[in-house]
């Protein structure tokens, strides 16, 4: 029985691979009669041409097919749920864009000539500034990392001023949110310097893009970045157990210890490969549940497969956002479920709405629909795990702002100010009060946001949350010049170049290491003014057993509750992770 148990369970896993894979092995006859959705312009992954794209619905997959003069056909996977991305487009709309853009052409080498240029369409939402390529670990899926024999680049103080005041400059609306990245920024002795710089120059929201090694063993670091500026810790975290996070597994209750100390929260960053760890995603959320004390969110980032792989390997590889939520609707026991889930721009609804009502520019999340989605969930006091929509109509919601939007059109302020108090007397209409947490006034927080501006009670409301994200970033098989037009986060250079985040990472040899290098000191030179380092001593080496023995490694993992598995939220009282307290159990701690 158990033989043929087994030979049921290879035979099924076999046939969801093939079902994966299909749609990548269709003959030209059967695509050509596949509905086109929409056509873009793209490039070949081999030579980089720039040619058309064509996406188009296979089944209840949406996927992108390209032709290639000299390399032929490429067929990749886009979306996998044709009902999302139906859903999904619907919440689409064009932004403000650069009203100076720093790069005066009109794109019509796209992607090949950015800057960003009056073609772009998008505000910088989030600004990504790289301070090292120095990193202490070499993940393989990593965008970039300092290899043996490479210059290192990492800008001077003042090179990083310029570029935190180009992108303060930015019009219409100033850019207010930052991410300092790498490499591994932790690496810089004047990091606290540079948090400190970015929220001299204004910057309101300063993140961190870390592993969170280095403070985790040194939590008084982190107290002093946190003092300095520093909003969140951006951090790296690819599942719950040693084989899907064997990046920072066993140093997670130390970073999470720190950050409780220097009151700083963190967004747990899930690079998700499927075959890899895609089979913990529930899991990641019920730890990040765990832990909502201190985690703020879970920003899964489907993987982005720069670089050339063999095309089976690719195959196996690639998900993307719909196929990432129906395995979380699957590892949740059916709690967050894909109907949960409401493309990025859906929040443009509130940014119309009180342009209308003020007459200013407001923050702007104008990307394309289909590079971002998200839900929020709430832990209940009797530990029920709930959506948001499932006491917020929010469709219903942003069609009620959009009528309002309409009805301010032409109106003077004081006409305007009178049409947004009685649309807070409506809000409430689409607010199921019995369905929402225990001890949440939503409709006192969304009153305040419309008739005050008031956006701490917006961040009081992420307090008592988990926000769930998803952004899937472009590699050369998906490049979708549509979706770059609309990117919000970018990457600012010393040169004064602004990049979106999909055409500084696909094209390296263009512009990330292309203008790093111009900015770059080589390897002896630097070992010359830093006489102690060398390649060597920035990777880090753990001590495995050290680590285990650590009485918070059990605290962390070996006493989770697993929300998905209690009654309250349907599940019938067995642990989905007890794989988790096994691996923890065998150390004897």
């Amino acid at each position: 029985m158990a033989e043929n148990m087994n030979e049921k369970t290879i035979q099924g896993v076999k046939a969801k691979e093939e079902d994966i894979t299909a749609p990548y092995h269709r003959t030209m006859e059967e695509l050509e009669k596949m509905p086109v959705l929409s056509k873009t312009k793209t490039i070949c992954p081999e030579c980089k041409l720039i040619i058309d794209g064509i996406i188009y619905r296979d089944g209840d997959y949406v996927m992108i097919r390209k032709y290639c003069p000299e390399h032929g056909w490429f067929i990749e996977k886009y979306w996998e749920d044709y009902e999302m991305y139906e859903k999904m487009s619907k919440y689409g709309y064009v932004g403000r864009g650069i009203a100076n853009p720093n790069y005066q052409v009109l794109g019509e080498n796209c992607p090949f000539d950015c800057g960003l240029c009056e073609r772009h369409k998008t505000h910088t939402a989030l600004a990504n500034i790289v301070v090292t390529n120095r990193c202490h670990l070499s993940c393989w899926y990593c965008f970039f990392y300092a290899k043996e024999g490479e210059p290192i680049y990492e800008p001077t103080i003042e090179e990083i001023e310029r570029m935190l005041i180009d992108l303060r400059n930015e019009k219409p609306v100033a850019t207010n949110a930052l991410q300092i990245t790498g490499g591994e920024p932790t690496l810089r002795e004047d990091i606290v310097d540079i948090v400190r710089l970015a929220k001299k120059v204004g910057f309101d929201q300063i993140q961190l893009n870390t592993t969170g090694i280095n403070l985790g063993y040194n939590p008084d670091l982190l107290v002093k970045l946190r003092e300095a500026g520093t909003s969140t810790l951006y951090m790296s975290f690819d599942g719950t157990t040693k084989k899907t996070n064997p990046k920072n597994h066993w140093e997670i209750p130390l970073i999470l210890k720190a950050a409780r100390k220097a009151h700083i929260g963190i967004v747990l960053v899930p690079t998700v490969i499927r075959g890899v760890n895609d089979n913990d995603l529930g899991n990641i959320i019920n730890f990040a549940l765990n832990n909502i004390d201190i985690v703020r969110s879970v920003n899964f980032q489907p993987v982005s497969l720069v670089g050339r792989m063999p095309t089976k390997l690719r195959e196996q590889q690639r998900i993307t956002i719909p196929g990432a939520i129906k395995l979380i609707e699957e590892q949740t026991n059916g709690v967050i479920r894909k109907e949960h889930w409401f493309s990025v721009p859906y929040t443009g609804g509130i940014a119309k709405f009180l342009e209308a009502l003020t007459g200013d520019y407001t923050y702007d999340l104008s990307i394309h629909f289909a590079c971002g989605a998200g839900t929020y969930v709430f832990l209940d006091k009797d530990n029920k795990v709930i959506p948001i929509t499932e006491f917020l109509d929010a469709a219903g919601l942003l069609e009620y702002l959009q009528e309002k939007v309409d009805e301010m059109e032409g109106k003077s302020k004081l006409a305007r100010k009178m049409i947004a108090a009685k649309a807070v007397l409506g809000i409430g209409k689409f607010i199921d009060k019995e369905k929402q947490p225990k001890g949440f006034n939503i409709l006192g927080m969304l009153s305040s946001i419309f008739t005050k501006h008031n956006f701490e009670a917006l961040g009081r409301f992420q307090m008592k949350s988990l926000f769930l994200g998803m952004m899937h970033f472009q590699d050369e098989y998906t490049y979708d010049i549509a979706r770059v037009e609309k990117c919000d986060i970018h990457y600012v250079m010393p040169d004064g170049e602004v990049l979106p985040f999909c055409t500084f990472n696909v094209f390296p040899e263009v512009y990330r290491d292309k203008i790093q290098n111009q900015y770059s000191i080589p390897a002896k030179e630097w070992q010359k003014s830093h006489p102690e380092w060398s390649y060597a001593k920035d990777k880090y080496m753990r001590n495995v057993k050290e680590l285990e023995s650590n009485p918070l490694y059990y605290e962390t993992y070996g006493k989770l509750v697993d929300f998905f598995a209690l009654p309250v939220n349907g599940g019938k009282g067995v642990k989905n992770f007890t794989k988790i307290e096994r691996e923890v159990s065998k150390i004897g701690v």
